[in-house]
Formats: structure tokens, C-alpha cells, sequence
């Protein structure tokens, strides 16, 4: 499925199954980011239904023996049929750096490219800043931050790639 993987790792799609897995690993691999107020907001980012209605177009990276390194969500977007999303994507913090997260997004790309999609959005805090450097290396241009994009207070970066550009 993901071809260019570090030996070891096998990826596959999202099942509901994976749901409480993702979510048991989201605070240690944020390290906490926000504190309690953090944890509840990341969780509520993932709720089952991205698990049951968006398998075929999420990853899951695990180890031979099925331990989880990785997890992309994403769609193709049911307005614009030129338009996918990442919603949200997890490497477990040791293995950064060894190209998981790059093999994830490429893979994402293939598969919006597939249903004939042009774009790829995506967001993150603007406190993330190893996220919008990983986004930055990857071509995605930046947006500058939108005050209370998510909610009040809730400030986001939007990226966009344009895969006809590759």
C-alpha cells in the first residue's frame, strides 16, 4: 500500500476498530501540548465517525508485530471535486525525522490524484510549528494565521498544495 516505508513498518487503511488506539496515543505524541484543555481539544478532532466513513481514504502505519507508529485522516471533499483533506496526522514523536509522515502524504496524494482531485488542504495551530516546517518541506503553501478559524480563540494556519504542480 505505502511503498516507501522504513523496513519494519507495513501500512494499511483505518478501520472503527483503530478509533480508541489513535486516541490512547494522541496526548503522549503531542506531549501535552495545552495541557487537559489540549487533550480534550485533540480528541474531539477525532471522532469515531472518521473511522467509519473515511477508511478507504485514511492510513495506519504499524510495526510487524501491530504496534501503531502512524495514523493519516483525510477525505475527499463532497463540495469541491477538485479538493481533498488531511484532517489530521500522528508519527509517533521517536521515529520523526525517517520519512513516515512524508511516505503518508504521498500516499494521500496518489489516492486524491486517483479521483481526480487537484488540491490538498490542510490546517494546524499556530503554535505548531514543526508542523507548518513539515508542510513548508513538503510544498504546501501557508496562509497567515486566521483568528478563531475553528471557534473563538480556536486560531489556525490553512495549507494548500496544488498536485498538478508535481
Amino acid at each position: 500500500m505505502i511503498d516507501d516505508l522504513p523496513a519494519g513498518l507495513r501500512a494499511r487503511h483505518l478501520t472503527e476498530e483503530d478509533h480508541l488506539r489513535v486516541l490512547a496515543v494522541l496526548d503522549t505524541w503531542w506531549g501535552g501540548l495545552k495541557g487537559e484543555a489540549g487533550a480534550k481539544e485533540r480528541a474531539l478532532l477525532l471522532p469515531r465517525l472518521y473511522f467509519q466513513h473515511f477508511t478507504t481514504t485514511s492510513f495506519l502505519v504499524e510495526r510487524d508485530g501491530g504496534q501503531m507508529v502512524a495514523f493519516l485522516v483525510g477525505f475527499l471533499s463532497q463540495t469541491d471535486p477538485e479538493t481533498a483533506y488531511v484532517h489530521f496526522v500522528g508519527v509517533d514523536p521517536a521515529l520523526h525525522g525517517q520519512g513516515i509522515g512524508r511516505a503518508l502524504y504521498r500516499s494521500f496524494f496518489a489516492l486524491a490524484r486517483s479521483h481526480g482531485r487537484r488540491y490538498v488542504h490542510c490546517i494546524t495551530s499556530p503554535g505548531n510549528t514543526g508542523s507548518q516546517a513539515f508542510h513548508a518541506r513538503l510544498g504546501f503553501t501557508t496562509s497567515a494565521v486566521k483568528p478563531d478559524y475553528d471557534g473563538p480563540g480556536l486560531d489556525r494556519v490553512a495549507f494548500t498544495i496544488d498536485l498538478s504542480e508535481d
